[in-house]
């Protein structure tokens, strides 16, 4: 059982406002915040790369820490600053060419899809979205069907940025290894929130991020490629951290997912990176998924009774990302107005999953997103607040 209690002391904000928007940048835990004060310290006592060799070891446990998350090897992973770098890097490493096809969801990241856009304006690459079903969720039988010897990739967001869905990543993952099509899975709102395991997956890339439900710094993220299809790509860009430069005119990519870093770092931001994989990891995956799950459902069924309000989500199984919107307010205005009664939410817009925003006719929405840091009362608060408007 998670102790509450010594979580919330961790987390100071908690004291004086009731903070649901994980799903953008989560609050940092008191431990993560003094690791990055600490090495900040150092950097301003022995310089950046004193600093570096002093907690060398610290900072190289990074590695494991991220493959001990998500069930993969420490050389399969790579540190980004962002899980959108994370995501780029893997994409724009694949050797796709013209009339090649991606496979896509409509609950496709805005940031994702507008570099499958751009790849289909270089390259002439074809972009088919395979439909959802009637529970809103990737459906499976038609992305079978449209399986063919021209697909070369499938890219998925696990739990989109909106709507509460959480798609069959595994099954998805089981008909592309089935196929031999590599398989790209955006992980970003899932890490943190609930167990990942690549190999239960069977993805080939995964990208992630630090700074929401794992808790981390923002300018985190990172990239796990599988050992067996790392000799299958090309990074984008190389530099000689990446790419060893050898001989006068050859150079020689690292082995494993290291050949997709350089050799600048914020280590600042690493370090509290690895601390909160640290923290996550004490405190418990499945816990930590068991908790969110009961504070969604919680807030979802006093929402589902408010006559004003209108629950957003899709899915047979939900994530804690509860999107919804109020008759006659705004979500903008909805946002504002929490944030002065001391509640931070966020808005999500349409531009942000347009595919599923157009085919829904969403407008802008407020997102909710409660933490395992979150109480009962605290969603109770919310609730009585939109009773109110």
């Amino acid at each position: 059982m998670l102790d509450i209690g010594r979580i919330r002391a961790d987390t100071p904000a908690t004291h004086d406002k009731v903070f649901l928007a994980s799903a953008g940048a989560s609050l940092m835990p008191i431990p993560v915040v003094r690791a990055m004060h600490d090495y900040l310290d150092l950097e301003a006592q022995l310089g950046g790369y004193g600093a570096y060799e002093s907690e060398q070891v610290r900072l190289a446990s990074a590695y494991e820490l991220a493959a001990r998350l998500i069930g993969a090897l420490p050389q399969e992973i790579a540190f980004m600053e962002s899980a959108t770098a994370a995501w780029q890097m893997a994409f724009y490493s694949m050797s796709l060419k013209k009339d090649d096809v991606v496979l896509t969801s409509e609950a496709e990241y805005g940031a994702n899809f507008v570099a499958l856009l751009q790849l289909r304006q270089r390259l002439g690459i074809e972009i088919q979205v395979v439909p959802s079903d009637a529970t809103g969720t990737i459906d499976l039988d038609a992305l079978r069907h449209m399986i063919s010897p021209r697909v070369k990739l499938i890219c998925l967001t696990w739990i989109p940025t909106n709507g509460g869905l959480v798609n069959p990543a595994a099954e998805v993952g089981k008909i592309a290894r089935t196929h031999d099509v590599a398989y790209l899975l955006d992980a970003c709102q899932a890490l943190g929130q609930m167990p990942v395991d690549v190999q239960t997956l069977h993805c080939d890339m995964l990208t992630a991020t630090g700074r929401k439900f794992l808790r981390g710094p923002r300018g985190t993220g990172f990239l796990y490629v599988r050992s067996g299809f790392i000799p299958q790509l090309e990074p984008h860009t190389i530099d000689h951290f990446s790419a060893p430069w050898v001989e006068r005119d050859r150079y020689e990519l690292r082995d494993g997912a290291r050949r997709y870093e350089t050799w600048e770092s914020n280590y600042v931001a690493r370090m509290g990176l690895v601390t909160a994989m640290d923290y996550a990891l004490n405190i418990g995956m499945s816990a930590i998924q068991e908790r969110c799950v009961v504070l969604a459902a919680r807030l979802r069924s006093g929402l589902h009774v408010l006559p004003a309000a209108t629950v957003c989500d899709l899915g047979r199984d939900l994530s804690a990302i509860v999107s919804y919107t109020i008759e006659g307010e705004p979500a903008e205005h909805v946002v504002e107005r929490a944030a002065k009664a001391g509640i931070t939410m966020g808005v999500t817009l349409p531009s942000g999953t347009r595919l599923d925003a157009e085919r829904r006719r969403l407008p802008p929405m407020v997102r909710a997103s409660p933490h395992y840091f979150n109480t009962e009362q605290e969603i109770d608060t919310l609730l009585d607040f939109l009773q109110d408007l």
